[in-house]
């Protein structure tokens, strides 16, 4: 299993609406393309005082040819609703991992 984890510290000011958005537009987008097979969305609960909120936005995949596929297929596209919709108000980070246990 690929577990592909975006981290986002998003301004506290629009962090209440970017969580509706995730949860009602953005993850039922991801994952209509189908690559990946669950998800689970997380607040970081040690913070610094940046003026963010941050969570851990995971998607689990199958295998990494999904998650290249996805990359390869959709990411771009998802990438530009978040900026244009976010720009200047978060930023973010991506790590992929595979899960061992």
């Amino acid at each position: 299993m690929i577990l592909f984890n975006e981290t986002v510290s998003i301004d506290n000011a629009v962090a209440a609406e970017w969580l509706q958005w995730m949860q009602e537009t953005h993850i039922p987008e991801v994952m209509a393309t189908t690559f990946f097979v669950k998800f689970q969305i997380a607040r970081v609960v040690e913070e610094e005082d940046t003026g963010g909120t941050t969570y851990a936005v995971q998607y689990f995949a199958r295998h990494m040819d999904d998650l290249l596929e996805y990359h390869r297929d959709h990411d771009q596209n998802m990438q530009a609703k978040m900026q244009a919709r976010y720009a200047g108000q978060y930023a973010a980070f991506r790590t992929v991992l595979e899960v061992v246990g």
